[in-house]
């Protein structure tokens, strides 16, 4: 059985890499590292569960996991249409540029 640090580290250098993809990315495709994110903190409540007791996984992590995802496929759903109906109509993504049109 793998132990509990190895998910943990997999788990932190992936939302590394999310904190990463937000800072960097000036663009509204954002939305994917935010998901990345999000499944991140799902990985980690179900490694907490799973090495609670010895043989038992808690059946809440995996429902709360599955809530998670799903809701999360709506927002990025949502966030994606906004996107593409932004770039069809100013031709861009770049944030910078959308705040001077703005005004």
């Amino acid at each position: 059985m793998i132990s509990l640090t190895y998910y943990l580290a997999c788990s932190a250098i992936l939302f590394l890499i999310g904190i990463y993809g937000l800072i960097v990315k000036r663009n509204m495709v954002l939305l994917i590292t935010l998901e990345l994110m999000m499944n991140v903190m799902n990985l980690a409540f179900n490694d907490f569960s799973r090495h609670g007791a010895t043989g038992f996984t808690d059946p809440l992590a995996h429902a709360f996991a599955i809530v998670s995802m799903g809701i999360g496929g709506c927002i990025i759903a949502l966030g994606l249409t906004i996107t593409l109906h932004v770039y069809r109509h100013y031709n861009t993504l770049d944030v910078r540029k959308l705040r001077r049109l703005q005004s």
